[in-house]
């Protein structure tokens, strides 16, 4: 308890507290790390609000999970910065410690060559100190120079100190430890033991889903207790304070309101997760009333709902309870056809279609209101970053997304499309089609984050249009 009164009263004062824990790499278990930090400080009595580095959809389920608060994501290349800073920091107060989960290694940014989308950008541009996470296995004096480099890298990342991850004794941190110090002057305040019991599952699009782990509470508790055992937390938190930061105006403040004649049905179960926390904030400020529902054990879609917004996740490793769910099924295709405005993404996309496909090639039946077939791939289709322009009632958008699928679709008949994609790779441009429309039904690949600039005037345009239709209906 009195460990829990300190932690508090060290929250306290003018300046708010956050950080950032970043990798010098993928795969040095910055997740596994991320969860025992969040763990361990919640467990000291920090109120602590977690966040994403990134587009990532499945670490912030994770977050979620360890802290019971939503996790944000904080895209530098898809939402300026200065909204970025908005997004952050108006949820921060004195008494919360805000914990950043970094993406890749530190300096990856979106393009080679590029700090633009990086973790050390966005600890820039938030004023964030970084822990640094590094694998220590088989490394002695070497642990130096390498921390050495990413301090060096770029002296305006605040790197306020080292985790060494995945070693198995205290000796060994110790001699880590006194390389790192003596030779770049950065505080080790920790290491997490390797420990076969903290490894997380993984499947084809990254990490599996929080909800999908029976065992994920055992891990989070016992990666809680390893990381307060071998990590000062109280030295992190001294290293923590931040400088709070004022942003852009939020884009959707002067329009509160507007649309609270509007009732959205929001799929949301294991098969449809994958959505930016800040969509819903948006949609909420604009005073969209929304109402989750259940493709998958739901009979029908909510009553008096004037939309649906079907987002991505996981609908192929479901196909046969969605498939079973024949109530469902009809009723979505049945509102469809009869002009139900539905916004759908990626996964959404997919069920729209006359049937998807698992991993296995197993096919299972789709809602059938596009005529197409989802069909899955070995391969990621047109992964990363991308710039869509779409064309919507005559006017012209434009705003930067996300796609992130092992699938295509493969359409029987000619569907229009509106989305013009551009994808810069290698020094070279793609191009191609996407954003399939059918009656007063959007559906595409691309993950639309609704603070990006245009894609704000898009969702505002999108609701004119259900609120046209509604009006229509009457």
């Amino acid at each position: 308890m009195f460990e829990e009164i300190e932690a508090i009263e060290r929250l306290r004062g003018d300046n708010m507290h956050g950080l950032m824990l970043a990798g010098t790499s993928s795969n040095v278990g910055k997740t596994t790390a991320t969860m025992g930090l969040m763990a361990a400080f919640k467990a000291k009595g920090c109120h602590v609000l977690p966040a994403k580095t990134g587009p990532d959809y499945i670490d912030p389920m994770f977050h979620q999970f360890v802290t019971d608060e939503p996790s944000v994501n904080l895209d530098t290349w898809i939402v300026s910065p200065e909204r970025i800073k908005t997004l952050f920091y108006r949820r921060l107060k004195e008494t919360d410690l805000a914990i950043v989960e970094g993406v890749m290694g530190l300096y990856d940014g979106n393009v080679s060559g590029s700090e633009d989308g990086s973790s050390a950008f966005l600890a820039k541009t938030l004023g964030l100190p970084v822990f640094l996470i590094i694998d220590g296995r088989g490394m002695a004096m070497s642990a130096a120079a390498l921390v050495m480099g990413y301090v060096n890298f770029d002296p305006e990342v605040h790197i306020a100190g080292v985790i060494v991850n995945r070693i198995k004794s205290q000796t060994h941190f110790e001699l880590l430890k006194n390389a790192i110090e003596t030779h770049t002057g950065v505080p080790c305040v920790g290491w997490i033991p390797e420990d076969p019991a903290l490894t997380v599952g993984s499947r084809h699009l990254g990490l599996i889903p929080a909800d999908e782990l029976p065992k994920l509470k055992e891990t989070v508790r016992r990666a809680g207790e390893l990381t307060a055992a071998h990590v000062d937390l109280d030295r992190m938190l001294e290293y923590a304070e931040i400088t709070p930061q004022t942003g852009a105006a939020d884009p959707f403040a002067a329009q509160a309101g507007r649309f609270s004649d509007l009732t959205v049905g929001v799929a949301w179960d294991p098969a449809f997760n994958f959505y930016y926390h800040d969509n819903f904030t948006a949609l909420k400020t604009l005073g969209v009333k929304l109402v989750p529902f259940s493709p998958l054990k739901d009979k029908g879609v909510p009553e008096n709902i004037d939309a649906l917004y079907i987002g991505g996740g996981f609908p192929e490793v479901f196909g046969q309870a969605f498939s079973d769910n024949q109530a469902m099924r009809r009723d979505i295709k049945a509102k469809l056809e009869a002009g139900l405005p539905c916004f759908a993404e990626c996964g959404g996309l997919m069920v729209l279609t006359d049937s998807l496909q698992n991993k296995d090639g197993r096919r299972y039946d789709g809602i059938g209101f596009l005529p197409a077939k989802t069909v899955m791939t070995k391969r990621l289709q047109h992964f990363g970053y991308v710039t869509v322009s779409a064309q919507l009632d005559g006017r012209e958008f434009e705003f930067r997304a996300h796609e992130f699928h092992h699938s295509r679709v493969e359409a029987s008949d000619a569907i229009p499309e509106i989305y013009r994609i551009t994808k810069v790779k290698n020094q070279s441009v793609e191009h191609w089609r996407g954003g399939y429309v059918k009656s007063h039904t959007l559906a595409g690949y691309p993950h639309l984050h609704f603070y990006a600039e245009g894609a704000d005037e898009f969702l505002i345009a999108l609701l004119e249009k259900a609120q046209q239709i509604k009006e229509a209906g009457k």
